[in-house]
């Protein structure tokens, strides 16, 4: 099996201390949700979007995925967390076994960057749509639950 968990990838964590990461909602960087089949291997050393084993582009995807809309960061208690709305693709025959999140838009005034990938997604087996919706739901965004989460 190529996933193998949900992974906040390693890289990620070091960039956030570069700031290279804006996920204010109005005016911060553009996140992407790219999908993948069972034949990728993605997990927490994965450090950038790459086209190995991306879902074909065709009815309903496009290679690179779709952007996210993402929510403003907050706190609750001693954790900061950030989430995004759930993402649809629309009239998609699609198989996909699991997704990772990357920044298209990073800041690289402190390192060089492109397409750093943020979180891997496993969805547990492959799903699947036929014409019809392929809808990515992100947990409820609080201290316990959010899809990004600093405690």
């Amino acid at each position: 099996m190529a996933f193998s968990g949900n992974y906040m990838c390693s890289s990620f964590k070091q960039e956030l201390l570069y700031g290279a990461h804006d996920f204010d909602s109005s005016t911060g960087d553009t996140f992407l949700l790219a999908l993948y089949t069972s034949a990728a291997t993605l997990n927490a050393a994965t450090t950038a979007y790459t086209t190995s084993n991306e879902v074909a582009s065709g009815s309903g995807y496009t290679t690179g995925g779709q952007a996210l809309t993402p929510v403003n960061p907050s706190v609750s208690g001693t954790t900061a967390l950030t989430d995004f709305a759930d993402e649809t693709f629309t009239s998609a025959t699609i198989t996909a076994r699991g997704a990772l999140i990357y920044n298209s838009t990073p800041n690289t005034t402190s390192v060089a960057l492109t397409n750093p990938s943020v979180i891997v997604l496993d969805f547990g087996s492959d799903k699947t749509s036929t014409a019809g919706d392929f809808t990515i739901v992100f947990p409820t965004a609080d201290a316990s639950n959010a899809i990004i989460r600093i405690a």
